[in-house]
């Protein structure tokens, strides 16, 4: 039996998940004496670390977890259950861990993006069994904004390299803890969960141990999700947005079966955007909670879930809060959400006013479950302009002319599936939205959508100098080449395809043996 330390954090259920696949039973702490009685304690953290604390307090776990740490029995701790054991954090100053070792968690302050976010190897500075049967050279998901610091090097078990090297795991005894998230590790993640669950596996360290680990590109599959006519959940591409053809929805298959087809492919992530237009209530009206379940059964890398993160009254008059709606996505197993015309709105307050209020989606999500679990999509579209000075947007000179042979263009921010223009550029949009607490772009082009003609790199180039955050290129992707095309000449951290996936014009598997030797990629 495993026990698992479920405070209320976002998405457990895919540790749950990678547990059971592995044949073991999960019990999840329902009080303080069920620490103390735990053979094999299981600690996954995601979100803010002064909430976790708060949190902890308030269920009297503290003191029972501070016990079970003496007591060197086994215990695993997962992304914030590793910074949980140290004294303390720079994200919540004045909330004390469980100091269970000295030193503290910092922020990164880099000139790379942050959150660090995507796949990196591990360096290894000590013997564990956590690496049996490891060559060395396998990557694992990390994200994250802050790192733990030790003040004692004996108890460093890995480092990886972001901007600098940094602590990615620890053990001290029968007490070891990861800031990746070997649940959402695809085969290697499932084996180190595998090492830590057996009774007996011998302490070693892999034959490859690189000098020096490298972020990968991540490779993303998009599943556009919305009911058809005959009211079932099917997976479609749209033509610059319209998904129908010949009167019908294309039906593209069905949501779970292409997840896990991309999973066995080899996606480093895979997103769910909920494009159905909801008649009531995002929860009640479409079975995207269902989807993400059984997704996270069978897959586990990160998956994103787009629609419908705003505030609600269903038809009982039931309010339900935008942060409500995100933990039942985070329950079910996603690991972020995506917001989309809703960022639009909440950006265009926020500029009106110059002020946070504390209670946008952005802000809330992000404050309870952390700036990595808040994904904001774009949809912009081109308007040509004659000069810079035309309009008080942001404005680039672009090599692809206007109708009117103009020169210059901006990006123009588009709501209600791109069917409404706002007078709100790309660039705008993006740094308001990450000065409010978003964590990644999700950075989509309305004219680029369905073409095959490769990504606009111009927008990309323009909005990813602009934010300091990861940004996904999306749209137009046609061939293998035009992803070396995204990474070789911009700096975008991952890239995001549909429609060719789905046809299978193009692999997954096909994509990265592309890249692979061209730029860093997870293989």
């Amino acid at each position: 039996m495993i026990t698992l330390l479920d405070y209320g954090a976002g998405n457990v259920r895919s540790v749950i998940n990678a547990i059971e696949s592995l044949g073991k039973t999960v019990q999840t702490v329902a009080s303080p004496e069920e620490i103390l009685s735990a053979e094999k304690l299981v600690f996954p953290g995601v979100g803010a670390f002064g909430n976790m604390i708060q949190i902890l307090h308030q269920k009297g776990f503290v003191e029972p977890l501070r016990d079970y740490l003496a007591s060197d029995r086994p215990f695993l701790g997962i992304c914030l259950g590793l910074q949980a054991l140290f004294e303390g954090s720079e994200e919540a100053p004045g909330a004390t861990g469980l100091s269970f070792l000295p030193g503290t968690v910092k922020r990164f302050d880099i000139d790379l993006s942050v959150p660090h976010i995507g796949w990196n190897g591990i360096r290894v500075k000590q013997p564990s069994r956590l690496f049996t049967g490891m060559r060395g050279d396998e990557r694992f998901y990390f994200v994250h904004s802050y790192y733990v610091a030790p003040a004692e090097d004996s108890a460093i078990l890995t480092t990886t390299d972001y901007g600098i090297a940094f602590t990615s795991s620890i053990q001290k005894g029968n007490v070891v803890a990861t800031q990746f998230h070997p649940e959402k590790s695809g085969d290697a993640g499932l084996r180190i969960l595998e090492n830590f669950l057996k009774a007996e596996a011998p302490a070693m360290v892999p034959e490859a141990n690189p000098q020096r680990t490298r972020l990968a590109k991540r490779i993303i599959a998009c599943l556009d999700v919305r009911s058809n006519d005959q009211g079932d959940l099917v997976v479609t591409k749209g033509d610059q947005y319209d998904v129908r053809e010949e009167g019908a929805v294309r039906n593209m298959g069905l949501p779970v079966e292409l997840a896990g087809r991309y999973y066995d492919e080899g996606a480093d992530e895979i997103t769910f955007l909920n494009i159905t237009g909801f008649r009531d209530f995002p929860l009640e009206d479409m079975p995207m909670l269902e989807v993400l379940r059984q997704t996270s059964r069978h897959v586990f890398v990160p998956l994103t879930i787009g629609g419908g993160i705003r505030d609600f009254t269903d038809s009982d008059g039931r309010s339900w809060s935008a942060l409500e709606v995100a933990a039942e996505y985070f329950r079910s197993g996603a690991d972020k959400v995506s917001i989309g015309s809703d960022a639009v709105y909440i950006a265009e307050e926020y500029l009106k006013t110059g002020k946070k209020t504390g209670k946008s989606a952005i802000e809330e999500i992000a404050r309870v479950y952390g700036n990595q679990a808040v994904v904001i999509s774009v949809d912009p579209r081109r308007v040509y302009v004659t000069s810079p000075e035309a309009v008080s947007h942001h404005v680039i000179e672009t090599a692809f002319a206007g109708p009117n042979d103009e020169r210059y263009c901006w990006y123009q921010c588009t709501v209600r599936g791109g069917r409404e223009g706002r007078e709100m550029d790309a660039v705008t949009l993006a740094r308001a939205c990450e000065d409010l607490g978003a964590g990644e772009i999700l950075l989509n082009c309305i004219d680029r959508d369905g073409t095959n003609a490769g990504f606009d790199l111009e927008l990309i180039n323009a909005v990813r100098g602009a934010v300091t955050i990861p940004v996904i290129a999306s749209s137009g992707a046609g061939c293998a080449e035009h992803f070396y095309e995204v990474f070789s000449k911009t700096d975008a951290e991952s890239a995001l395809a549909a429609g060719i996936f789905h046809r299978r014009e193009v692999s997954i598997q096909e994509v990265k043996r592309y890249l692979a030797g061209k730029v860093e990629v997870r293989v």
